[in-house]
């Protein structure tokens, strides 16, 4: 959709996907945030925002997070649910084209619900920024609607496998019949061996990226 179909439906109704309030989005969130391999992050970014629900919870994991999205009425909604919130800043911005470049890149980037939306060629764009913009110890996440529906242009599978190729190390992979979840990092250590549960191995295997 465009950007004035996305301001429609958001002029439209307060949550005109539910996010508050459905268990299928609830539980997809607490999916995504028990996904995320640190407890704490520096410097998070999640374009795409919408009305800011994920962006509350992922404040509380994060001392930094950037949230955007296209629609002035999303980011409006986001504000207003993160205004009480000092370490969220909400912007309007449009990706991959005004894609943010901080000092020492972002420590976690979450695109959730986004990258179908996009054609192949922006989306091509987003993964790259990805890669440049994730710190050395970054952590990307990805999370998609997978049936089909009118406004889609990209499969999930598609955009995960754009994910997949950016040379980072893929440490979780959740599939149900509804979505998909992947995350990637570029440091070698599991939860565990951050934790001290297991010893760190050099030679610790890289998970192989599947279909």
């Amino acid at each position: 959709m465009d950007r004035a179909a996305f301001d429609q439906l958001y002029a439209s109704a307060a949550d005109p996907y539910g996010v508050r309030n459905r268990w299928y989005e609830m539980r997809k969130r607490a999916i995504l945030l028990a996904a995320l391999p640190r407890a704490r992050y520096g410097n998070a970014f999640e374009p795409a925002c919408g009305i800011g629900v994920l962006t509350r919870e992922l404040a509380l994991r994060c001392d930094h997070v950037l949230a955007s999205d296209f629609s002035e009425y999303a980011v409006a909604a986001t504000y207003e649910a993160t205004r009480n919130l000092p370490n969220v800043q909400v912007m309007q911005q449009k990706v991959p084209d005004q894609w943010q470049r901080p000092p020492g890149g972002f420590d976690l980037i979450v695109l959730s619900e986004l990258g179908y939306f996009l054609n192949a060629r922006d989306m091509a764009e987003v993964a790259h920024h990805c890669a440049q913009t994730l710190s050395p110890d970054g952590t990307l996440l990805a999370c998609h609607w997978t049936p089909a529906f009118d406004e889609r242009r990209l499969t999930t599978q598609t955009v995960h496998g754009m994910l997949d190729v950016l040379g980072l190390r893929r440490v979780a992979h959740y599939d149900d019949a509804d979505f998909r979840l992947a995350v990637w990092e570029r440091g070698g250590l599991s939860v565990a061996q951050r934790d001290g549960i297991r010893v760190a191995s050099a030679s610790a295997p890289q998970e192989r990226a599947t279909p």
